[in-house]
């Protein structure tokens, strides 16, 4: 795992300001990449200059100067001591440690991340420090990942595609009965075939929450996870994007698939979202803006007929972006979509296009792939065979 950190990070260019973040690297993108050390409950870390500290409890104290990044590691109990004398009268807080540092290292203002939160950000500003939010990604560099962060990504959708597979073998050995599927004799539902995904991906070395296996309708919903009985003829979509417990880096794949025998008009939606989905490979490269490679996704759906309409009851065709950026976060920077962006050499987005039609049903086809000077490089392998009889 050390290899994947070796890049050093560029401390966010505001003159006699400090980063300062308040979270945990479980959950948080920004506190892992800074640190690269996992952490279930929210800690502080910080910079001076190009150094970058962190304060931790006993419990995490010789793991995190052993195990992570952080130029310094400081405990939390003697900050919190003094915590308590400068100010015994009020609640003890994180503001209060961090007004602690603060006065230790003679630091006046903090940079903060968007996210960072509102109580205690209120309670710094109280206690007489100023904060200013990053405009932006306070970490902008995670966007370009090196070929290590890529392997990483690339391991993510290996286990994506183990669990598509699981779910594939699900699929093909199910017996049709009177249009519902049936496994090993009893009702295949979303959440059985879920289970299987998940399962898969775990001992594949991953966790896979929030999987996606909804059919019919249901799959129409590109957010939907899928519940109840799946049924015969009906389109499958299978979403799988699972963290790995090494590196905390994801894999996320898509695939659509149907158990029993397809429509004309199925094929061809299905036909068209591949279709689809290469052209807008075709496009990206660094350089390139990510609107077009998404306008690319929009003229070739338009010119098979499949219109896009926002109605009160929702919306029907393609309704949301091609790509997102994918890293130590699900969605992070850069989009592929309306917004006018200029790609970057090394950094790594999803594409999936997709059409949503209830009663018809719905298809996404995703795949990874790492921007260059040339064709994208690919993150992801799983085959595009859908239809299973």
């Amino acid at each position: 795992m050390a290899n994947l950190w070796q890049r050093s990070i560029q401390l966010f260019p505001v003159p006699a300001s400090s980063l300062l973040l308040y979270a945990d690297s479980a959950h948080n993108a920004d506190q892992l990449y800074f640190g690269r050390v996992h952490v279930p409950d929210p800690f502080i870390s910080f910079t001076v200059g190009r150094k970058k500290y962190a304060v931790v409890s006993a419990l995490e104290f010789g793991r995190v100067k052993r195990d992570s990044a952080f130029d310094v590691v400081l405990p939390l109990e003697i900050y919190a001591k003094e915590a308590k004398k400068r100010f015994p009268s009020g609640r003890m807080t994180a503001a209060e440690v961090i007004a602690v540092i603060a006065r230790q290292f003679r630091i006046k203002a903090f940079v903060i991340p968007e996210d960072f939160p509102a109580g205690i950000a209120t309670r710094i500003t109280r206690l007489g420090l100023k904060l200013q939010i990053a405009d932006g990604p306070i970490f902008p560099q995670r966007e370009i990942k090196t070929d290590a962060e890529a392997a990483a990504i690339r391991e993510g959708n290996r286990c994506s595609t183990i669990g598509i597979l699981a779910a594939e073998a699900m699929l093909r050995a199910s017996k049709i009965k009177n249009g519902q599927l049936f496994y090993r004799s009893t009702p295949l539902t979303s959440e059985r075939l879920k289970i299987a995904i998940e399962i898969a991906c775990l001992e594949a070395g991953a966790i896979s929450l929030d999987t996606i296996a909804a059919g019919g309708d249901q799959a129409c919903d590109p957010h939907e996870r899928g519940h109840g009985p799946l049924r015969a003829n009906e389109l499958i979509i299978v979403d799988v994007f699972p963290r790995v417990n090494s590196t905390g880096y994801h894999g996320d794949m898509t695939r659509t698939f149907l158990k029993g025998r397809a429509s004309d008009a199925q094929r061809s939606l299905v036909a068209a979202v591949r279709d689809a989905q290469l052209a807008a490979l075709k496009i990206i490269r660094a350089g390139a803006n990510g609107h077009a490679a998404h306008d690319a996704v929009v003229h070739l759906f338009a010119s098979r007929g499949y219109e896009t309409k926002h109605t009160d009851k929702g919306s029907v065709g393609f309704f949301h972006g091609t790509g997102h950026g994918l890293g130590l976060a699900v969605h992070e920077a850069p989009r592929v979509s309306t917004v006018d962006y200029r790609l970057k050499k090394g950094s790594v987005v999803t594409v999936e296009p997709g059409l949503y039609y209830p009663g018809l049903g719905g298809c996404r086809i995703e795949d990874v792939v790492q921007v260059t000077s040339t064709r994208p490089k690919m993150l992801s392998d799983c085959h595009y065979n859908w239809e299973i009889k």
